[in-house]
């Protein structure tokens, strides 16, 4: 198994430590495997997509625009 080491604030450390009851490597590991199956999900999804990536910012262009004349009202 592969180690790796990370750096986080001070503060966020002092609250883990009253918890020694959590196994952190753990939660970790789960976060990180979570977030490579949305990954991998929407490399899925976008593998199979005809839209060229000028096409996807067109369509969020248009999208903020309606969403911004909406609440804009």
């Amino acid at each position: 198994m592969g180690n790796i080491t990370l750096s986080i604030p001070e503060q966020l450390h002092e609250k883990m430590r009253r918890h020694t009851e959590l196994k952190w490597s753990d939660i970790a590991r789960q976060a990180f495997e979570k977030k490579l199956r949305e990954i991998e999900l929407m490399e899925g999804l976008l593998s199979k997509s005809e839209l060229t990536e000028e096409d996807a910012e067109r369509i969020g262009h248009a999208i903020k625009a309606k969403a911004r004349k909406r609440f804009t009202r």
